[in-house]
């Protein structure tokens, strides 16, 4: 089964610590929802199974009206296969969720909600220059669950300021509101943000780690109690609500890019669209593929699958190690592994090494440890 990403560039304003592609003018928004169409007729033969889940993701998706998403879905089923009752994903900002938008949707072929709550407090949105309001927040998702049973939210911990007492309220909002599924992320700082630049200012206290350690285990603590399962480092279901999109990324599946700045990957091979909206739009116009594209080696193939795989409630396939890249590699990796083994962030069950609780907070470190340097 395959996966499509569809990538919709536009927000409302910009959140400080945000470093995807986006533009907060609207000015090309017919032109680009044509552009994306046409990619999507030019890249039909790349994908050979059959489509298993659709993201719209951004951006924000949710400023597109329900007939623009209707219109994308429609040239998708045109030139794909999609299995009867696929995953059909749509980020969307609060702000953008009127009881009206939500009733437009549900008669869309979209089943699945991604809310970008970030927070249910005032100071912890206005800090991250959100557009929404909590009070925005909580009337939306009251809504939504009246014409959406699959629905995931999105909160950031580790933000300035917010102690562990707030931290545990708007999980304890999260628990109350009866949503079936969490995405939570540390808040970091990336290069070229406007958070990043109020930090080097001076303007905002910087990230701390150890609050941002002491939120991640409250994180863990507060859902495993409310009977929430961590399927992957920061995504938190109940059972039959984890995301099929995202673990299909976390799987080493097919999925394709649409859209300007969009990802694909065959398994072999990965490319990436210009991200520049107008530059895209003029390539579709001319029935060109903008991309580039980089052929994976061994390792990089050998070293993305550690860290995702790391990542996840099923672990690392010692076996799967075995067949795809040989012997070898595979008592590399678990002589890599051993030092972790032995410090209780790591352990091996049966024929899979997985990560330990204790060892989740520094998983990146704990991968990057384990893979092979070309």
């Amino acid at each position: 089964m395959a996966g499509i990403y569809i990538h919709i560039p536009f927000c409302k304003q910009a959140c400080y610590y945000c470093d995807f592609h986006f533009s907060t003018s609207l000015k090309y928004k017919e032109e680009m929802i044509l552009a994306i169409c046409k990619e999507i007729e030019l890249k039909s033969g790349l994908v050979k199974e059959n489509v298993e889940t659709i993201y719209f993701g951004g951006g924000t998706p949710s400023l597109l009206l329900a007939s623009e998403m209707e219109q994308i879905l429609e040239v998708v089923y045109k030139n794909f296969e999609v299995i009867e009752f696929p995953e059909i994903t749509l980020e969307a900002n609060p702000d953008d969720l009127s009881l009206e938008k939500i009733e437009e949707l549900a008669t869309t072929k979209i089943n699945r909600l991604s809310i970008g709550v970030q927070s249910f407090f005032e100071e912890d949105l206005q800090f991250m220059n959100r557009a929404h309001t909590a009070k925005e927040s909580e009337e939306c998702i009251v809504n939504a669950k009246k014409y959406f049973k699959n629905i995931t939210i999105d909160l950031i911990y580790g933000v300035p300021n917010t102690t562990n007492g707030t931290w545990k309220k708007n999980l304890e909002k999260f628990i109350d509101l009866d949503i079936p599924h969490l995405s939570s992320y540390a808040l970091t700082v990336e290069e070229n943000t406007a958070l990043a630049h109020f930090i080097k200012k001076g303007k905002y206290p910087a990230v701390d780690e150890v609050l941002a350690a002491s939120h991640f285990q409250i994180l863990n603590q507060v859902l495993k109690n409310s009977g929430y399962i961590a399927y992957e480092i920061s995504n938190f279901g109940k059972p039959e609500f984890f995301s099929k999109h995202n673990t299909a990324y976390w799987q080493g599946k097919t999925y394709l890019g649409i859209g300007p700045s969009a990802h694909s990957f065959d398994g072999k091979n990965r490319s990436w669209n210009i991200a520049n909206n107008l530059k895209y739009i003029q390539a579709m116009q001319r029935n060109l593929a903008y991309s580039t594209a980089e052929k994976l080696t061994q390792n990089n193939v050998f070293n993305e699958m550690v860290m995702t795989r790391l990542r996840t409630v099923w672990g690392i396939s010692l076996k799967e190690i075995e067949n795809k890249f040989g012997q070898v590699i595979k008592n590399q990796l678990v002589e890599n592994a051993t030092k972790h083994i032995n410090n209780n962030k790591l352990r091996i069950e049966g024929e899979t090494l997985k990560i330990t609780e204790e060892g989740k907070f520094f998983a990146d470190g704990i991968a990057a440890d384990l893979f092979i340097i070309d």
